[in-house]
């Protein structure tokens, strides 16, 4: 195994899980945007995209004022049900205690808003363990754009060859490979280890206690 200097997650089915509150601002958007109530495991799907290419890909409507309405309506009913109900996802504190604890640097780079994922780490005790977290809008181009990634490794200060990002979505997997970073899939999530076979990886991880043993940690 490589010795990484710094390691990189995804959040939603990598860290944490939101699912009852993205389910809820899913709903109501839809409710509100006249669409057809969507079902829970098609949600489950679209979790870790960007929000408004969820809500194309879901519905088919690529209408430029809807996709921004239905981020808006998202928020006003998600986003303070994830300030309080979102789980971090078994393994993951004494994960990335046990990276801090080595030396290791670590960050979060996802399609989540920023503020949104500080909060939570705040509640769990663990915003200070990170050295940054990279948000939907703090980037122009989103995963599996490289953007989030490259400006990880310049906050890091590290090689790539020393850099390791974690996720659980193909989209990560593409993100990585472009970046020119190692990739370990988490599978905490909806995406079978089977869909990151044909895409590079160092280890394919069943859950963040097998991702931590990998490590060493």
């Amino acid at each position: 195994m490589n010795i990484y200097s710094a390691v990189c997650f995804d959040f939603d089915y990598t860290l944490g899980d939101s699912t009852d509150a993205i389910v809820a601002g899913f709903e109501h958007a839809f409710q509100k945007l006249g669409q057809p109530k969507p079902e829970r495991e098609a949600v489950r799907g679209t979790i870790g995209y960007l929000l408004e290419d969820a809500y194309s890909n879901l519905t088919g409507d690529y209408d430029a004022g809807h996709r921004a309405l239905f981020r808006k309506y998202f928020v006003e009913m998600a986003r303070p049900r994830m300030l309080e109900e979102t789980v971090l996802l078994p393994g993951a504190v004494e994960l990335l205690k046990g990276l801090k604890g080595k030396g290791v640097r670590l960050g979060i780079v996802s399609t989540k808003a920023k503020n949104t994922i500080e909060q939570i780490m705040e509640r769990h005790g663990l915003l200070e363990d990170l050295d940054f977290i990279i948000g939907t809008f703090d980037v122009t181009h989103h995963k599996p754009d490289p953007e989030g990634l490259l400006m990880a490794l310049e906050k890091m200060g590290t090689t790539k060859s020393k850099f390791l990002y974690c996720g659980d979505t193909v989209l990560d997997a593409e993100a990585a490979q472009r970046a020119g970073v190692d990739f370990a899939p988490v599978l905490n999530g909806t995406t079978p280890a089977g869909d990151f076979v044909d895409w590079p990886n160092v280890h394919i991880a069943k859950d963040l206690n097998d991702l931590a043993a990998y490590l060493q940690v």
